[in-house]
This record gives structure tokens, sequence and C-alpha cells, in this order.
């Protein structure tokens, strides 16, 4: 990094690489004469391995790593420190929603009882687990309205393919699976995928200028040939579809089912039940709505909730309550089967229902405080950066790079440079509705000092794009790793083996 970089407003020099610089990792220093363990001499004659062990002998390695304890701690402890965390500071990232994750939910489900329990165990020795299940598919049933609710899926696709399966079951009880699912142009990505997995073609439906499903694109192409709409609500631009009741009407007129994706469900939890909405049948991510740490893939869980007409479709087993006394039930002949092993992620379930039970009636405040965090940086960034719809947002606002596209610049120069103010990056470049897509989800676990220090970051950013461009274009500067080549990686992913040339510096800066 350059002195004048260095100098640049919001470039942080970090003392800790600057030590990882001069001491290397584990691997970049030659250390000899190094153990971590050191053992008696022996009091019996020494045998030969090979002659033990023959083939299955390993030899001395040339230029293995010696180390000893405190080499091995502080190697692993550095290379912890690479990472960014929600404990670090705002994770920007919308859609996949990364929030703080309550202490008490780790605590609770650390329980012996809990972490220590067998998925093969007898029902008998397993009451209190059972117990913990039903009473979380009461709280959601409380939540959503609906009649009752699986909690088999692990994650928000697998919950969406769960609910995909059960109406085409019920489709096909009636005699006719039926072809088609309307799919709007905002969805998800799984949305589209999940359809096709269920066996049905998917029939996209352009959103209007507000951002909103366009209801005379809806009655153009929602025919008896429909299964059912998959709609987001609110959907990937943080618009709440303020016309839902007329938008299940009309798809129950065709006798078909209206799917809601329930990923933004941390939106209006508390304040608006799905089911009052017209919907049949959502997912919850209970791993964004309900906090449970979510990076990396997973864990997750994505329970199903369903309107009565799909109750007979559930995966099995379902859990009951009979009179106290509670149950596995496998006997329900039009089941669409199991989703996954055992039961789903427990431990997920665990968090979730500590979750819910901590707010108590006070749940509302989760939606409300992220409508208002979103809001609140939605307000003092618009000045800044563009926003192609201007419909009042909900839990996130999606900007976009239409501005800083006049100097050159786009979405990866302002999440890259991002980084170096102590950040991680937003989501990019989805929806694909918007070109540039910033898309910021701050959650409800933020306090007003992170968002301000969030938005200076941003506001900082813009102002270099129009003064000093080949700052924010040639960022990050004071990470580990520089930037990543993405077209370089494009062309390799098509390769196999070698993926060295897409670094451009890999080495410690």
């Amino acid at each position: 990094m350059s002195d004048a970089l260095a100098t640049e407003p919001g470039v942080r020099r970090d003392a800790r690489l600057d030590r990882r610089r001069r001491f290397g990792s584990l691997f970049d220093v030659k250390r000899t004469g190094r153990k971590g363990v050191f053992l008696p001499a022996l009091d019996v004659p020494a045998a030969d391995p090979a002659a033990l062990y023959g083939d299955a002998h390993r030899s001395e390695v040339a230029g293995e790593v010696e180390a000893n304890e405190v080499d091995v701690v502080r190697h692993f402890t550095r290379l912890s420190q690479l990472n960014f965390a929600i404990d670090t500071a705002l994770y920007s990232l919308g859609s996949c929603t990364m929030k703080h994750n309550p202490r008490i939910n780790e605590e609770i489900a650390r329980l012996a009882g809990f972490n220590d329990a067998h998925p093969y165990a007898p029902v008998h020795l397993a009451q209190g687990n059972l117990e913990l299940m039903w009473r979380l598919e009461q709280a959601l049933k409380a939540l959503t309205g609906f009649a009752r609710v699986t909690l088999q899926p692990s994650a928000g696709a697998n919950g969406e393919l769960t609910g995909a399966l059960m109406i085409r079951a019920a489709h096909v009880k009636r005699g006719n699976p039926r072809k088609n699912v309307l799919v709007p142009d905002s969805a998800h990505g799984t949305n589209p995928a999940t359809a096709h997995f269920a066996g049905y073609d998917v029939v996209e439906l352009a959103s209007n200028a507000h951002g909103t499903l366009d209801l005379a694109e809806l009655a153009s192409k929602l025919n008896e040939d429909v299964a059912a709409l998959m709609i987001t609500v609110p959907n990937t631009l943080g618009v709440f579809e303020e016309r839902i009741l007329d938008i299940t009407k009309m798809v129950h007129d065709k006798g078909a089912y209206v799917y809601l994706d329930g990923a933004n469900f941390n939106a209006f939890v508390g304040k608006v039940r799905p089911a009052d909405m017209g919907v049949d049948v959502m997912h919850m991510n209970l791993h964004k709505t309900f906090s449970t740490p979510h990076g990396g893939g997973g864990p997750g869980a994505g329970p199903v909730g369903v309107a009565p007409a799909l109750v007979p479709f559930l995966p099995v087993p379902t859990v009951e309550n009979d009179g106290g006394v509670f149950r596995l039930d496998v006997d329900r002949p039009d089941t669409i089967g199991k989703m996954r092993t055992f039961y789903g992620n427990f431990g997920v379930l665990v968090r979730a229902l500590t979750y819910i039970v901590s707010y108590g009636n006070r749940i509302h405040e989760v939606a409300e405080n992220a409508v208002l965090n979103a809001n609140y940086i939605r307000r003092k960034l618009e000045p800044f950066y563009h926003l192609k719809y201007a419909a009042p947002s909900y839990h996130e606002v999606v900007f976009d790079d239409k501005k800083q596209a006049a100097k050159g610049l786009h979405n990866i120069d302002v999440a890259k440079r991002l980084m170096d103010y102590g950040f991680h990056p937003p989501t990019m470049s989805f929806p694909l509705i918007v070109p540039g897509a910033l898309m910021i989800e701050p959650t409800e676990s933020e306090p007003k000092e992170e968002l301000d220090a969030f938005v200076d970051a941003m506001i900082a950013i813009a102002k270099e794009c129009e003064d000093a461009p080949e700052i924010v274009h040639g960022a990050p500067h004071t990470t580990p790793v520089r930037r990543l080549d993405e077209a370089g990686a494009a062309r390799e992913a098509s390769k196999v083996g070698n993926f060295a040339p897409v670094l451009r510096a890999p080495t410690v800066r």
C-alpha cells in the first residue's frame, strides 16, 4: 500500500497485517527443531514402523512443517482474524440476512438434552425434544395463520420444493397436475429452479414501474394450466405487494395456489399473517427471521406452513400431541414423503423457538426495527446513489451504480472499496431487474451508531468516485488479498485444475 493511499480517508492501516507480513503464516517461514509434544524416552526396544505397517507406513515428508503449540495456535488465530463476521461489524448483505444471533440461543441449544439428543432415540426418551418441536409449530402457526407447519425442510430452497411438491400432489389428487408456475422477474433464483424441479414449466411475469407485480400481466398469463403463483412479499426490491389480496383472489379464481416465498418474513413478522392475505403455502427461513448464524451455506431451517387444503400432503413424520404425550405420525396416506433425513436441523429449531419466546408478544419489534433501519439508510444515501424504484422500502433498499457509472465505476468498485472501511459489501447485481444493483439490508439488530458509520463510509465512497476514481477502482487496498480477477475466474471456471491466474496479487500488502 503506497503512502499516498495510506493517508486517504477510510483506508485503515491494520497493525495485524504488518505483523503477518513480518512473521508470515506457518508455511511461510522455515522453522526447525519445533515440537508440539515431548514424550519420555522409550523403556522398551523401539519397533520398526515399516516392518509393522508395510506400505501403509509414511516416510518423512520433505519440507514438512515443524511447529510447537504456540506456532499452531497463532497460525489459526491469525487466519481467523482474516474473516469478516457479524460479530465484527454491520453485515450489509441483503436477501440472505446476516444479523446478530443472541447468545442465549446458543446457551439453550447447547443444553445436554438438546445438544446430545440422538436422532434414533425412541419416542419415549425424546419427549422434551418432541414437545419443543410441537411448541415451535404452534408459535409459527400463530404468527402465520396457517393450519399446520412442517419443520422438516433444512433450508429455504428445500422448503420451496416441499411446498411445490405439496401443490403438485394436491392437483394430482384432483386429477390434473397442471403445467405451469408463474414467477415474477424479481423473484429469488430458487423459485424458478424449484418449479422446474417439481416438474413445471416456468412463466415469467414482468414487474411494473413500481417494482411490484403487474396485475394486467398476471391476468394475461393466468389460465387453467397454471398450478401456482410463486411470489415474494416483500419482494427482492424490498417493496411490499400492496395488491396482494387482489392477486390471491385472481389466482384462486383459476383454481391455482399461491406460494409465498417467506425469505423476507422478517419484514412483517408479528404485523400481518400471510394466511390472512390469501396465501396457501409459505416457507420460512428460520435462520433469517429468527436468528441463527447463516454463513458458508448453513445451517438453516425452512419450515413450511400450509392452508387446510394442503394439510393432507405434509411430509412425514409430523409431531402430534396426544394430551401431553408427543408422538411422530407417519400414517398419512397422501403425504409427499420425507424431504430430508430425520426431522430437520434440530439445533436451528431450538434457536428459533428461543428467539421467539425471548421476544414474546413484542415479536413485531423485529419487523418494525428492520424496516426502520433500512429506511434510515435509504434516506441518508438517496442523494448519493441512484434508486431505480421509488416505492416505499421495507426491510431492504436496492440502489444501483448509475451515478458512479458516469465516472467509469460500477457496483463492484463500490463494494471492494467498502472493504477498506471495515464493512462487508452488500449484495451485488441482484435482483436482475436492477442493473448494477447494490442491495442493502441492515437487519433489526444494528444500532444507530453502526448505521451511521456505514452510511458515512458509503457517502465517502460516492465522493471518492467523483474526486478520486482511481482509488475506488483499485480497491481494496488494506485486505490481505487484493482484488480478484472476476473475468479470469469466469474463464478458469470451465477448466480443471489450475486457478492460480485468478489472483492478481495474492500476497499480504
